[in-house]
């Protein structure tokens, strides 16, 4: 059985918020969480709480992973609960239920649905669609939770027509801050030509087209050229089109002889869990897919994204990457590897996201604006290795210069401006980078954070990653005033950019 890891302290943080929500007479508020925060244990206690207050609940999930989830939490924390979905067994006693929509909708002329004050909706960002609106409909008296780590429709528009109210709990940098999410990196070996190519109605690329324009040798064999020269044997999985082009991935990566398989939304259940488990222990090493791993897959030793699927939907998009951003025995960092442009078209996903439930205005819209408005610099690609930095002229891995001296550094901005060097200071030499990062990693000891924390730490004040064996091994020193009032600086400006947003 699953040991239930206590709360931490934004889980608690979130719970006080949707409570307090729920006070002042909302009735659908949406949970923000990002991919890897712990959403479920945090529904988990919840639900507990609503138990014990005599309620009963309906858990609402889209694919069968997340149910088998849901209810394996629910199972450590001894909350009696039935499952309905095809081929489990069904408790229809239980006051608590874990629902697959599908299965519910497809069995409501031929069984009532389930009793439920509270129902809980997790992938809040999938219940837009038709069918699964008018399963939530159906609860009109019920209070509702959604739980998503993307507020926003395939267009980036919000979801006010379900939800009434935004909860944010922590974001991704806060999270990789404290050590629960590992840092990434960026890397743009190559950029797809897209030109040309039709959008459905939701404004992404059309898939067939958009399989046959990316399904071609020179590009499969692109992605695994790269994977060898930036990421070889790291545990990796790959987001492909369509099946075609992501079996024609998997075999180039086994001509070369990595162990990979290719997993697709047709792969029988039984071999589909076997893949996954294979994946999860490591004996494969890269897993090539279409859609199955974007959401509800759960397995920390991942830790390479390679993006071959280009998207103009940023929730996809963040979904992605957050299935390589969980921490792991040996994991340090995460890694992106993006052969699909979505660098350049959402950012990284650390940035700040301004979600809202707006139904009109697209999120990217409004983060488009808040980059120029805050001179937020601009990612540059280094046209040597392809990774991707910003706020510096060289490059950080490879000491390519890609921004001359004399010419800006490239902001969010027309009027381009060079950033403030104090907040780089990428002059201060050795001693006192080693001094610093010692200073830093005695603080997170004291603290419980990760060596994550410390490497993003030193990142935002030198422009890069501590690679350098000489702050990389540093060992833990004194805490300068120098270091602590720097720490402080740095909090009290993510307040502040927090308080603005």
């Amino acid at each position: 059985m699953v040991t239930l890891p206590p709360l931490r302290e934004y889980q608690v943080q979130a719970i006080h918020a949707l409570r307090a929500s729920l006070a002042q007479g909302k009735r659908r508020p949406v949970l923000v969480s990002p991919t890897g925060s712990g959403k479920t244990r945090t529904a988990v206690e919840v639900i507990r709480m609503a138990v014990d207050k005599g309620s009963r609940v309906l858990v609402l999930a889209p694919r069968r992973e997340l149910i088998y989830q849901v209810s394996e939490v629910l199972e450590a924390a001894r909350i009696w609960h039935g499952v309905v979905m095809a081929g489990e067994p069904m408790n229809r006693y239980s006051p608590v239920q874990v629902a697959s929509f599908d299965t519910l909708w497809a069995r409501r002329n031929r069984m009532p649905l389930p009793d439920a004050d509270l129902v809980i909706v997790d992938e809040a960002h999938l219940s837009i669609a038709a069918t699964r609106r008018k399963l939530i409909e159906a609860y009109p008296n019920a209070r509702v939770i959604g739980l998503t780590a993307t507020p926003a429709r395939g267009d980036g528009r919000g979801l006010g027509e379900i939800y009434d109210d935004l909860v944010q709990s922590w974001g991704i940098r806060e999270l990789t801050e404290a050590g629960y999410l590992v840092p990434a990196r960026y890397f743009v070996p190559s950029k797809p030509d897209l030109e040309g190519l039709k959008l459905n109605r939701d404004g992404d690329y059309q898939e067939r087209d958009l399989g046959k324009r990316m399904d071609r040798a020179q590009l499969v064999g692109d992605i695994v050229h790269n994977w060898f020269r930036i990421a070889p044997g790291r545990s990796t999985v790959v987001f492909c089109v369509t099946r075609a082009h992501s079996r024609h991935v998997c075999q180039e990566f086994l001509a070369r002889g990595v162990k990979a398989e290719h997993l697709d939304g047709e792969t029988p259940l039984d071999e589909r869990k076997a893949i996954l488990a294979r994946v999860a222990s490591g004996e494969t090493t890269v897993l090539c897919n279409v859609y199955v791993a974007t959401y509800g897959l759960n397995v920390p030793r991942l830790e390479v994204a390679v993006m071959a699927r280009p998207t103009r939907n940023p929730t996809l998009y963040l979904q992605t990457i957050g299935r390589v951003l969980r921490t792991a025995e040996g994991k340090t960092e995460a890694i992106v590897i993006d052969h699909a442009g979505c660098v350049d078209q959402h950012g990284r996903v650390e940035d700040d996201f301004p979600w809202s439930l707006d139904t009109q205005e697209k999120v990217q819209d409004r983060k488009k604006k808040q980059q120029e408005e805050r001179q937020e610099p601009k990612d540059i690609i280094c046209g040597e290795c392809g990774y991707t930095f910003r706020s510096s002229r060289v490059c950080p891995r490879c000491g390519h210069e890609m921004v001359p001296p004399g010419k800006p550094i490239p902001t969010h901005q027309a009027d381009l401006q060079e950033l403030d060097p104090g907040k780089a200071n990428r002059t201060a030499d050795w001693d006192s980078k080693i001094a610093f990062v010692a200073g830093l990693r005695a603080h997170a000891r004291q603290k419980g954070f990760s060596d994550g924390w410390v490497a993003h730490k030193y990142r935002e004040k030198f422009g890069v990653w501590p690679n350098d064996p000489r702050v990389k091994y540093a060992e833990p020193g004194e805490i300068t005033p120098e270091v602590r009032g720097w720490i402080k600086h740095s909090q009290i400006k993510w307040a502040k950019r927090r308080a603005a947003a």
